[in-house]
């Protein structure tokens, strides 16, 4: 394993790597869903057998993608599942807690590359050398080492415990099992909407970025997990009008304007539906809404309009202001972007303009 790439990771290229992390995507969703499978029967060998087969086209997209760190990640996960596949060893609860921090730190880390950000706080290298030892270890430890493993890369003890008298229940973990889930399967419906258009591509992650750093500046005053599905499901009642309309690129109708307005009550209706992300659900359902009761759908105003919506609002019309002037090139679409945010005093809430401006100001900088 070279050290170099864990700790100071680089691309050699961005359109292998972005083709890495497509792939990458799929892959998650059905790790994240065996392991699942697997933490209610721990034996099932079918499972593990498609599982060890996830982890394995990890390791050979990133090997024939170049991507060093996803190898030296993928590597040892491939050996643990290995051996159990072969009954040395017994799936846990804190094996399946190493396995999805790992798999969440390689994509945050792909992510991170293609958007030009630190990789500092993802902890590469010890999580590398805690899998390792877990692919090693005895069967007695492998527990332990994934529970060493889990606060050398966290900082936390690790949620599941192996000391748990047999049949106590682990609601806890489950519940943040469920919530990554949950996550997984709201950002693979944000990619296939973004996968509609060319235009789009990269679009999720950059709302993403810029709207949890902008709570974060704020002082993040909103659930960033709640945020994060607002985010991936914004627009998916888009997906419920024709695309001749939320694709369309000249003027609007009046009729075609009325369609598009219907969006948020499809996205939030849906998601108000699912346990547990009811606070997502409120901040798409207003997140065209305006301080002075212009917006849409409701036209409610002021503090009737929840913070994560407000933030919304403002990452999402930068967003389109952006693909509008694209042509000028990055610089300039950027800074004529920021300057109709800041321009629309009504449109946007002002509190959240200031934190914004850092967040936006940061980027251009680095």
């Amino acid at each position: 394993m070279d050290v170099r790439s864990l700790i100071s990771p680089t691309v050699e290229d961005e359109e292998s790597l972005q083709t890495f992390f497509d792939a990458l995507i799929d892959h998650v969703l059905t790790i994240e869903r065996d392991v699942s499978r697997l933490k209610d029967v721990p034996g099932d060998r079918d499972v593990i057998a498609e599982l060890f087969r996830a982890v394995h086209n990890i390791k050979g997209d990133a090997s024939l993608c170049k991507v060093d760190f996803g190898i030296a990640i993928a590597h040892p996960i491939e050996g643990l599942l290995s051996r159990l596949r072969a009954g040395e060893a017994v799936f846990s609860d804190l094996t399946a807690e190493a396995i999805l921090l790992a798999t969440d730190r390689l994509e945050l880390a792909t992510d991170a590359l293609l958007t030009k950000r630190p990789l500092d706080g993802l902890r590469l290298l010890p999580l590398v050398q805690g899998l390792e030892k877990m692919s090693r270890a005895m069967p007695e430890g492998i527990d332990a080492a994934a529970a060493a493993l889990i606060e050398s890369v966290t900082g936390f003890k690790a949620a599941a415990s192996a000391a748990l008298p047999k049949g106590k229940s682990l609601t806890s973990s489950r519940k943040n099992l469920q919530v990554a889930d949950d996550l997984r399967f709201f950002r693979a419906i944000a990619l296939q909407s973004e996968a509609r258009s060319p235009m789009f591509k990269g679009r999720t992650n950059r709302i993403l970025r810029l709207a949890l750093e902008t709570n974060q500046a704020g002082g993040k005053t909103v659930d960033p997990v709640q945020l994060e599905a607002a985010v991936y499901l914004h627009d998916v009642g888009m997906m419920l009008l024709p695309e001749s309309v939320w694709l369309k690129v000249g003027r609007m109708t009046d009729e075609e304007k009325v369609s598009l307005r219907s969006h948020p009550g499809y996205a939030a209706g849906l998601v108000q539906r699912m346990d547990g992300w009811e606070e997502a659900a409120r901040m798409i359902a207003q997140h065209h809404e305006m301080p002075d009761g212009g917006g849409y759908p409701q036209g409610v105003k002021g503090d009737e309009i929840c913070d994560g919506a407000k933030i919304l609002a403002i990452v999402d019309a930068f967003e389109a202001v952006m693909l509008k002037h694209i042509h000028r090139g990055k610089n300039r679409s950027v800074l004529r972007a920021i300057a109709e945010i800041n321009a629309c005093d009504n449109q946007f809430a002002p509190e959240w303009i200031v934190p914004f401006n850092s967040v936006i100001r940061r980027t251009i900088e680095g």
